[in-house]
């Protein structure tokens, strides 16, 4: 039998908890046995809010948890501010003890904070890593629904966690444990962990435009230093007017809006979930004048980067249905 402990922080994803917790209870009923126990914990037994606003009264507080335990540290909305000192410290001294320990949502961000990713492949939902490769250089963070390496295991959130959990039913109760699971969960097919987190590029644009989509992903992959028209077309082997047709038709607006727009969008991410200064977020968005940054900013999101900073308790949700006009870049 294998015991989870569910160390939930404030403001955590109610989804992804869930869905690590169903699959062992199915598992169970399945094989009328208890092949998995699980406690949900918090540092000091009291109840904790999640981002939902439901709250949950813990089964143990953290220096209750068993030894041997597999401790996953489930995150959610505003991971830096729910990032607790002694939390760090008792990670830490489990993971000395010999467990193994994980995450899912924006828990990496935790075990980042706390030394227990170095080394190790990690993943972490996909709208906080950006922040998160600028917070931590040096640690392997990949795209993939979840990591499982060695002592350590991660997940991007959400139902990716229902596949984690199954691959550690595979492998540690077999093929016909799991799939009965994912059965009785409706979830089939069983996802390998390295399909990607997002839509593909084409269902999340709404086209299949081989050229249109070779253009985003080269926007996309260049944010940092933005390339040029001229570049673009000459990478796609179209000219420049042939594609601003194809992102007048497609996507109703400019080629120049539209990269601007993911800049800005980064922009917002990185001011939400990191400390960097106002100038570096510019910077890491391809904007060489701070002011230039501002006034884009400003006129896309309704406010300065620096009142965005006073406001970062907002969900950091994509307002590109509301943004007004962007001066160009």
């Amino acid at each position: 039998m294998e015991t989870f402990g569910l160390l939930l922080l404030p403001e955590f994803s109610m989804l992804p908890v869930t869905a690590a917790i169903e699959p062992m209870r199915l598992a169970n009923r399945y094989a009328n046995n208890e092949l998995y126990r699980w406690q949900t914990v918090t540092l000091d037994g009291k109840p904790v809010q999640a981002s939902c606003g439901i709250k949950i009264h813990p089964s143990l507080s953290a220096e209750e948890l068993p030894a041997k335990s597999s401790i996953v540290v489930c995150g959610g909305e505003n991971i830096q501010a729910n990032t607790d000192k002694s939390v760090l410290n008792w990670l830490r001294r489990r993971s000395r003890l010999g467990d193994k320990i994980g995450s899912v949502c924006t828990g990496s961000h935790i075990l980042a904070i706390a030394g227990l990713l170095n080394g190790y492949r990690c993943t972490i939902h996909w709208e906080n890593q950006p922040s998160f490769s600028e917070t931590f250089p040096d640690i392997d963070v990949s795209g993939n629904l979840y990591e499982i390496d060695r002592d350590r295991f991660t997940c991007a959130g959400g139902t990716a966690a229902l596949d984690m959990m199954l691959a550690f039913m595979t492998s540690q109760q077999g093929e016909e444990v799991a799939a009965a699971v994912a059965d009785m969960i409706i979830h089939a097919p069983i996802r390998h962990h390295s399909e990607h987190q997002r839509r593909s590029l084409p269902a999340r644009i709404g086209t299949r435009h081989p050229k249109l989509n070779l253009i985003i992903q080269e926007m996309e992959s260049n944010i940092e230093e933005p390339v040029s028209p001229a570049q673009l077309a000459k990478r796609v082997d179209l000219s420049p007017r042939q594609i601003e047709r194809l992102f007048k038709r497609y996507l109703q607006r400019t080629p120049k809006r539209y990269y601007l727009e993911l800049r800005l969008q980064k922009a917002r991410l990185l001011l939400l979930q990191t400390e960097m200064s106002v100038i570096n977020v510019a910077l890491s968005c391809g904007f060489s004048s701070p002011s230039h940054f501002s006034k884009c900013y400003r006129a896309y999101y309704g406010r300065t980067p620096y009142r965005e900073r006073g406001i970062s308790s907002a969900a950091p949700t994509m307002e590109k249905e509301t943004a007004a006009p962007v001066p160009g870049d």
